[in-house]
């Protein structure tokens, strides 16, 4: 014990041992949610994050499959324990879904189980997934046309999903009756459930090992360790203020009204504060934002980028702060429908953020990435003899290039930051009641620069059932809203989803729409590439070479945008030689 500090010293190496511990604990948590969950949103695409954190509610360690959503999670559980302060027991498991009370958005189903030891709560074991229904007049959680978060889904305020270890009937029940799918809804929060339990144990061999004077101090130093990072990190960035202003394509009530999402991003002597209040007010729609998703959106772009070699926890984010007005877009009024915010919203802050970034350190920043683009679709699946609901994330765009790399290809949109895993096909066909026709690279899809972006993908399946309801969601379908080029790279060409109908029509679905499919409809999607960054006109030949041998581009795109002729490989041999 350090008489001074009152902390108990560790040593360094046990510091280490017990953070990678944590860690692995987190991805414990992520894997056992995989490999017992019954929605493909889960087990195919890992649409969750989970998280450990301390009887402080700090954040200790996560695993973010889909990094949006965790700067979120201490939000809802900070929501969580408030509400329950002084009613907290032993084999307690608490839900909440409501934006407006934590979460960040619906579909988001927050699962968080007190850990006790010394007959207190120690620790938190914590998951949050996107499940396939919850309720309210969407597809799968989304609702272009609601007004209102009532709209939208069941709202769940903190509760407790059991009680001492039982069952809160009343409330599985209320919960159950409000849900297309209440099997798969059912299954999905006991797959959540029995994830946390398995967090819970692990936490308790910890605690058996370690004791709670030296997991705590330990803790303390863990969390001082990366606000150290991140600040170093964070002096890599000149000293300004950086302004950015980028564009949400509509909110699907109002299709002629583009949205506007501007940041002043000041960086002052090793810390960071985001500055939202000049961005449009809150639209009609279910695009905005609350202001948990704000948050998380905001510290992941800067994640991604000039602390990408920082761990993520709590004391990462003490050098760094959010505003956002009430009332607008990214910080939306009580009952705002907001369920599109991890999409639409989250995507444009990433964007607009890297856009500031890109001004003091534009090498360490991507050119744009491409937006999501694809639908989700809900109805009766006769071959399985059961309703369904999914969201198709086969369809995944290219990253944007940075400086001295490609982007990545087929990665999916900046949200998911590459944790998105598109699905078998065969899983895909099993599930739905679709034939795959098409699955590939699309030609000519990433922005050309000196370092070209990630391709994009085209994916085509016909229906084979009647009735289906279907939402397409995300964005990217405008000139503003396609990836931007950075430093004299070119912008990625727009997305679009096609619905090829059985008599021949073929319909441009827009972004933020309900459409309906029946059997012999065929769905195409062209998810578009990253951008690209750098003169394309500098790019090296032998890789222009590669990529149009590879099919990646074709000879008129190279001809156009990277003056290629077919000596290109030959010359510039030479002309090293």
């Amino acid at each position: 014990m350090n008489m001074a500090t009152g902390v108990t010293d560790v040593d360094p190496i046990k510091v280490s041992v017990i953070s990678s511990r944590l860690d692995a604990i987190s991805k414990e948590i992520g894997q056992t949610m995989l490999r017992t969950s019954r929605s493909p949103i889960f087990s195919e695409a890992r649409d969750f994050v989970t998280g450990i954190f301390d009887h402080r509610l700090r954040l200790l360690a996560q695993t973010a499959y889909i990094p949006v959503l965790m700067g979120a999670l201490p939000f809802a559980l900070e929501s969580i324990a408030k509400e329950y302060a002084g009613d907290i027991s032993e084999g307690d498991v608490f839900i909440l879904n409501d934006p407006y009370r934590g979460n960040n958005h619906p579909p988001d189903i927050t699962i968080a189980k007190p850990v006790f030891a010394e007959g207190a709560v120690q620790f938190w074991a914590v998951s949050k997934g996107h499940h396939a229904d919850v309720g309210g007049g969407g597809v799968v959680g989304y609702n272009p046309a609601a007004h209102t978060v009532w709209e939208e889904c069941v709202r769940i305020p903190p509760a407790k999903l059991l009680e001492k270890g039982k069952r809160n009937k009343s409330l599985w029940d209320f919960i159950l009756i409000n849900v297309r799918m209440p099997w798969l809804v059912e299954a999905d929060l006991e797959c959540q459930i029995g994830a946390c339990t398995i967090g819970e144990r692990s936490l308790r061999s910890l605690i058996r090992k370690y004791g709670l004077p030296v997991l705590h101090s330990a803790a303390d130093h863990i969390l001082d360790a990366s606000e150290r990072q991140t600040r170093a990190a964070l002096r890599a960035v000149p000293n300004g203020v950086y302004r950015a202003e980028s564009f949400i394509d509509h909110d699907g009530v109002d299709k002629a009204r583009k949205i506007g999402v501007r940041l002043a991003l000041t960086v002052s002597d090793e810390a960071v504060h985001f500055d939202w209040s000049d961005s449009d007010p809150q639209a009609i729609g279910y695009v905005n934002s609350t202001l948990a998703n704000t948050v998380s959106a905001s510290f992941q772009a800067l994640f991604m980028t000039v602390c990408s070699e920082v761990k993520y926890n709590e004391g990462a984010l003490r050098a760094l702060s959010v505003e956002a007005k009430e009332g607008s877009i990214l910080n939306a009024r009580e009952p705002a429908p907001v369920t599109c915010c991890t999409v639409a919203a989250a995507q444009t802050i990433i964007e607009t953020t890297w856009l500031a970034l890109a001004q003091a350190v534009p090498e360490r920043v991507y050119a744009g990435w491409g937006r999501w683009l694809a639908p989700a679709t809900m109805g009766f699946n006769p071959r399985t003899q059961r309703p369904f609901g999914d969201i198709h994330f086969m369809g995944k765009a290219g990253a944007g290039a940075t400086h001295g790399l490609d982007g990545w290809d087929h990665i999916g949109p900046s949200v998911t930051a590459g944790g998105l895993r598109a699905p078998d096909p065969e899983l895909h066909e099993l599930i739905n009641p679709y034939t795959v026709l098409r699955y590939e690279y699309w030609p000519d899809s990433a922005g050309p620069g000196r370092w070209r972006g990630g391709i994009g993908a085209v994916c085509r399946w016909r229906v084979d059932a009647d009735g289906i309801m279907a939402v397409n969601f995300g964005g990217g379908v405008n000139e503003e809203t396609r990836p931007y080029g950075l430093e004299g790279g070119h912008r990625a060409p727009v997305s679009k989803v096609l619905v090829h109908r059985r008599d021949g029509q073929v319909e441009n679905i827009d972004t933020e729409t309900f459409f309906a499919l029946n059997k012999g409809d065929e769905v195409e999607i062209y998810e578009t590439g990253g951008g690209g960054y750098g003169d394309p006109l500098t790019r090296d030949r032998a890789q222009v070479a590669d990529d149009i041998a590879d099919g990646l581009v074709s000879v008129a795109e190279a001809r156009r945008v990277y003056g290629w002729h077919p000596n290109a490989v030959s010359a510039t041999a030479n002309e090293a030689a």
